[in-house]
C-alpha cells in the first residue's frame, strides 16, 4: 500500500504545523519522520492516519484520495508512545479488541479470533503472556503487545508515534532491532515518528528530516548522514563541531590560523562560511614546526569503549571542539589535560554562513 501526501498545509492559529508538505511512501517501505519537537512530524503522521484534518492538500492511499475518509475507513494501525493498553483486559483481550468491535457482519468467529490473536502473540514472541494483564508486563513487552493489537485488524498501513520513547536506552535498542526484523518479515507499509537520530538511521529504509513544518531532506540513512543538503540536517544528525571562516579561491579557510579545507558547492571569494566536522573526523597531532592546524588545549578526556572523547578549547575561541579518537591513537599521543595539540578536521562540510 503506497501513501502519497500532496501539498498538505495545516495551521493551528498562526502556527504552521505543516507548510506545503509533499511526500511519497513506497509500498512495503519503513519510513522514519525525524525532527525536533514542533517540527510537524507527529501532525503529519496524524494527517496520514485521519486523526487530523488538513487546511489544504491531499492524502492518497494507493492512488485513491483518502483526504476526507474517516479514520476507520483508512484501515491504519496506530501504535502510540505510551502503549494505550486497556488495563482491565488481559493481554489476549487487548489484542482481540479490534476484532471484537467490528460490525457483526464482518466480525470473525470466536475460534478465528483465538487463532489470529495467538498467531500475533507468537509473532511478537509473547504468546506465553496471553493471560496476564498490562501491569504485569515490562515496558518493552507492553509496546510489543500494542504493536500486536495494531496488526490484529490487518491494517493496510502501520503508523507508529515515538514507539520507543518511554523506554530506557537498552530496551529501545533491542526493540529497534526487533522492529526491523519484524518489518522485513511482514513488509507492511510503515511510517514511524522519532526525534532519536540513531533510531531513524538504524531502523528505516528512508529518512524524512523535518523542521518548522517543512521537509528538509528525504533519503536513505546513508544519504542524509553523508550528504546533508543544509546546515540544519548536518547539525541534527549527530554531534558536530562548527568552525567559522571565509572562502579564498575555491578553498575555505577556517579557524584563527586559516586552515585550508575544500569548499564544496556554490561559494564566492570572500564569502563567510560555516564549516562542520563530526567528532570522529577530527585529527589531533602534537604541535610541530611547519604543521598546520588549529591550536587548542586539552580540557578533558573520557574513555568510552574503543574510543576516547577529547574536549578541547581553541586558543582564540570560546567555542569548544569535541574529538573522538581510537584508544590506540590516544595511547600513542599520551594526552593529558592541559596538553596543547593541533586540531585538523579530516572531513568537512561547508555551508554559507
Amino acid at each position: 500500500m503506497s501513501i502519497e501526501v500532496k501539498n498538505v498545509n495545516r495551521r493551528f492559529g498562526n502556527f504552521a504545523a505543516l507548510d506545503d508538505v509533499s511526500l511519497e511512501v513506497q509500498t512495503g517501505e519503513l519510513l522514519a519522520l525525524l525532527g525536533p519537537s514542533g517540527s510537524g512530524k507527529t501532525t503529519l503522521l496524524r494527517v496520514i492516519a485521519g486523526l487530523e484534518t488538513v487546511d489544504s492538500g491531499q492524502v492518497l492511499f494507493h492512488g485513491e484520495d483518502a483526504t476526507s475518509q474517516h479514520v476507520r475507513d483508512r484501515r491504519v494501525g496506530f501504535v502510540f508512545q505510551h502503549y494505550a493498553l486497556f488495563r482491565h483486559l488481559s493481554i489476549f483481550e487487548n489484542v482481540a479488541f479490534g476484532l471484537r468491535v467490528r460490525p457483526k457482519a464482518n466480525r470473525p468467529g470466536e475460534a478465528e479470533i483465538r487463532r489470529k490473536v495467538m498467531e500475533l502473540l507468537e509473532l511478537v514472541q509473547l504468546d506465553w503472556l496471553a493471560d496476564r494483564y498490562p501491569h504485569q508486563l515490562s515496558g518493552g513487552q507492553r509496546q510489543r503487545i500494542a504493536l500486536a493489537r495494531a496488526l490484529a485488524v490487518e491494517p493496510r498501513v502501520l503508523l507508529l508515534d515515538e514507539p520507543f520513547g518511554a523506554l530506557d536506552a537498552k530496551v529501545r535498542k533491542e526493540l529497534r532491532t526487533w522492529l526491523r526484523r519484524l518489518h522485513d518479515e511482514m513488509h507492511i507499509t510503515s511510517v514511524f515518528v522519532t526525534h532519536d537520530q540513531d533510531e531513524a538511521l538504524e531502523v528505516s529504509d528512508r529518512v524524512v528530516v523535518m523542521n518548522e513544518g517543512r521537509i528538509q531532506q528525504i533519503g536513505t540513512p546513508q544519504e542524509v548522514y553523508d550528504h546533508p543538503v543544509n546546515a540544519f540536517v548536518y547539525q541534527f544528525l549527530g554531534n558536530v563541531n562548527l568552525f567559522h571562516g571565509r572562502v579564498d579561491e575555491g578553498t575555505a579557510l577556517i579557524g584563527p590560523a586559516g586552515l585550508p579545507v575544500p569548499a564544496h558547492g556554490e561559494t564566492t571569494v570572500g564569502q563567510a562560511i560555516a564549516a562542520y566536522a563530526r567528532p570522529h573526523d577530527i585529527e589531533l597531532i602534537r604541535p610541530r614546526q611547519g604543521e598546520l592546524g588549529i591550536s587548542a588545549r586539552v580540557e578533558h578526556l573520557l574513555a568510552v569503549g574503543p574510543i576516547v572523547r577529547v574536549d578541547l578549547r581553541p586558543d582564540d575561541s570560546d567555542a569548544p571542539i569535541h574529538a573522538e579518537i581510537p584508544r590506540d591513537q590516544a595511547a600513542r599521543l599520551a594526552l593529558v589535560a592541559g596538553d596543547r595539540v593541533l586540531v585538523r578536521p579530516r572531513q568537512v562540510r561547508v555551508f554559507a554562513a
